[in-house]
């Protein structure tokens, strides 16, 4: 599912800034843009994030902005400046045409200007407020398309039992109308096989084999079980939509059972109704299929 939030938490130090985004995927997939002085903490985020996000292509976005130090709180490392005095001395010592440092260039010297700390302990605190705070928003945002998806899928299935309802009366229509075209070949095959001398011996005969073979037919064209469990599919699909929660792989299960029944529909049918039907429903079902595979 995609999903987007973003914080920002103040501190003396400086700006902390956490970013989280997803794409869809049918697996989690974290990946981490941090600054290399906040490396140290993409195992606590890894773990907190795993913890309640489960599915989808996330990304997690780390950065601390210093604040720049205004003239009144500059500050100088006393050790680090008498360091450089001495070794200017021991240069100038060496080297007496040398030109000794300038204000400036002292002052541009790595570290001359102290930066406040700031510990480890209070950082990684901060981030995992932060954190808190942005998984809330980022959670709330795929819940919100979470909704929508459902309306989607709840649509598809109310879609689909109206195909069903439509098709059911069909079957026992198609059945018998099957059964007396078949009869007729049957009747037709046989009767010239067997000729003018036919016996009523074998007339009998030929009544019982066209029997059998109408009622081997219609078994195989009677798609009344494939309709029965189609509904029965649907009404859990949209019992595991109500219920809420992790449902994306209970859905993926679903819709394979959907797509077997609504393909044996098609490969049994015996009117043109039954296979338009079963074509429907498989677009529907593919609809439906493409969606679940964004939910967690």
């Amino acid at each position: 599912m995609t999903g987007y939030a973003v914080s920002s938490r103040e501190s003396e130090a400086g700006t902390l800034t956490l970013e989280l985004r997803s794409v869809n995927s049918r697996f989690l997939d974290l990946q981490f843009r941090i600054n290399d002085d906040l490396r140290s903490l993409e195992p606590m985020l890894r773990e907190a994030i795993m913890a309640r996000v489960s599915r989808g292509k996330v990304e997690c976005r780390l950065s601390f902005g210093r604040k720049e130090k205004s003239s009144s709180s500059l500050g100088l490392d006393g050790t680090l400046l008498s360091a450089l005095h001495i070794a200017q001395q021991e240069v100038a010592s060496r080297f007496p045409e040398a030109r000794p440092m300038s204000v400036n260039e002292l002052l541009r010297w790595p570290g001359v200007l102290a930066e406040s700390e700031l510990s480890q302990d209070t950082l990684q605190a901060d981030v995992q407020s932060t954190l808190t705070t942005t998984l809330d928003g980022f959670l709330e945002s795929r819940q919100r398309e979470g909704a929508a998806l459902e309306t989607m899928l709840l649509s598809r299935i109310t879609d689909i039992e109206a195909i069903v309802e439509q098709i059911t009366p069909l079957v026992p229509k198609a059945v018998e109308q099957f059964r007396q075209k078949a009869i007729e070949r049957l009747q037709e095959a046989l009767g010239l096989a067997l000729g003018e001398s036919s016996s009523s011996a074998n007339l009998e005969d030929m009544q019982d084999r066209i029997r059998q073979e109408v009622t081997l037919y219609g078994i195989r064209v009677d798609v009344a079980e494939e309709l029965t469990r189609l509904s029965g599919h649907l009404t859990e699909t949209r019992a595991i939509l109500k219920k809420g929660g992790q449902v994306g792989k209970r859905l993926d299960f679903m819709m394979q059972e959907l797509n077997r029944e609504a393909n044996t529909l098609g490969s049994k049918a015996a009117v043109k109704e039954l296979s338009d039907a079963s074509m429907q429903m498989k677009l529907l079902i593919e609809q439906m299929r493409e969606q679940v595979q964004n939910l967690e």
